[in-house]
Order: C-alpha cells, then structure tokens, then sequence
C-alpha cells in the first residue's frame, strides 16, 4: 500500500484537510508507521459498538460533546475513528494507507464483529465500505452524506497528468481500491444511508447509488433540511430516532 499511487502526495495535501485538536484519553491504535488517536467511550460493555469515521475538515474531537452522549443515550457503545495526520494521530494523510488504518481501528476495539456497527460520514464513508467489505458479518453499517463515486471526488481537486498518470490509469487504480459497488455487495450486514436532499457538496444522487449496491435489509433516509456539514444539527432528533430504529432492528 505504501507505494499505491492513491498515496500519491499531492493527492494528500489536496483531498485531505487535517487540523490538530488534542483528545481526552485517546485510544491509541497503532497503524502503519503512525499512531492513530482515536476515542473509545465504553459505558456499556455488553452492547453493540458504534465505529464512527468523521468528515474531512473534522477531528475526532468534534463529536465528544453531541454525538457520543447521543450514542451512549441509544444504549452503545462508541468508538471515534482518527486519521494520520488527524486530531493527535502522527504521521500524514494517505488515501490507501489509510484504509488499512480502518482495519486495524476495527480489530483493536476488541470486539467481535456482530457487536459492532460502521458509520461512516462523508470522506468517512470510504473508510466505514471497506471496513465494512473486510468484516462483512459486522452488524451494521450506515453511511451519512456518503460518497459513491470516489474518483469523481478525487477529480474536482486533481488532474491524473499531475500525477502523471492517464485518466484510464487512475481510473483503475480508483477502481482497484475503492469500488463502493463491489465493497458494499461483500457486506452481509443491515446498511443505512442518510442524506440530506440539499447537499451542496456530495449530491443526493450519492446516497441512491450506495443505497442501490447495499444488500437487504436496507434502509434510505433522505433528510429535506440541513447541507452537507448541518445535517446532523438541522435534523437532530429525526436523525438520532432514524439511528435508533435501525439499531432496534439489529437486534
């Protein structure tokens, strides 16, 4: 993975816009040549574990005054997944790499997968699919303001020549390494997608494309307010209740 065009530097600095932010008691994961910083909260330790993959300008530390407190009420467990390069995490940004930063996130909770459910939002959903792919008896997954089409995000920020590459040359390296479709039909488990209809950043059309690959049972959740970065406030407690029926129903 390490030599994988996908790691390319300039796909780095372009796609990915980390920020420090120090954690509480970081859950340190070791990855590959870095030390991930993640969050583990634990009330709870005969249920189900959320594994939460944040957006692209966030930090694992975002979501410790809202999101956990909300997982912990819904009776989980949660488990906030950082990026090299993220929050405390050393090391720097790599789009392949870090997908098996996921895996070993996924490993080091210390559970088994029937206990634990994916979330994966916005760039995070990259990281919750393969995840998802690589444990495929996992529970659950859910995928919120998720992306469908990887190379089409890489696109708007860089141009293959820059990499010197062919566009049918980075093409197939998008396609070895993250074809949602192909991921997503690997996965056994229950998967739900939430989007908002207003979604300036990752169109709608994302969410009916990796709700049409995801296997039975699944459920779509379109939200009519909020865009890409309000979706969770402007929709609240229509959010944590879509979590909280899909979570009943794993059980």
């Amino acid at each position: 993975m390490p030599n994988s065009i996908l790691n390319h530097p300039l796909i780095s600095q372009r796609y990915f816009f980390p920020s420090r932010v120090n954690l509480p008691n970081p859950f340190w994961v070791d990855g590959d040549g870095a030390k991930l910083a993640c969050y583990y909260h634990q009330p709870y330790p005969n249920a189900k574990t959320i594994v939460h993959f944040h957006g692209n300008g966030e930090v694992a530390g975002d979501y410790l005054s809202d999101f956990v407190p909300a997982v912990e009420q819904l009776g989980c467990n949660c488990l906030l997944a950082e990026y090299r390069g993220y929050g405390m995490s050393t090391g720097l940004p790599a789009l392949e790499t870090m997908l098996g930063d996921a895996e070993r996130i996924i490993t080091a909770s210390g559970q088994p997968p029937e206990q634990l459910i994916l979330f994966g939002r916005s760039v995070g959903s990259i990281y919750a699919i393969h995840a998802a792919a690589r444990f495929p008896h996992i529970a659950g997954l859910i995928i919120e303001s998720g992306i469908a089409d990887p190379l089409e995000r890489l696109l708007l920020r860089i141009a293959p020549e820059e990499l010197g590459l062919t566009y049918a040359q980075l093409q197939a390296a998008v396609e070895r390494s993250l074809n949602h479709q192909a991921k997503l039909a690997r996965f056994n488990g229950a998967t739900l997608v939430m989007h908002t209809r207003h979604d300036g950043l990752v169109d709608v059309t994302h969410a009916d494309r990796l709700y049409a690959w995801a296997g039975p049972p699944k459920t779509l959740q379109i939200f009519e307010r909020g865009n890409h970065n309000s979706i969770l406030f402007a929709n609240y407690q229509a959010y944590f209740q879509t979590v909280q029926k899909f979570m009943a129903a794993l059980d």
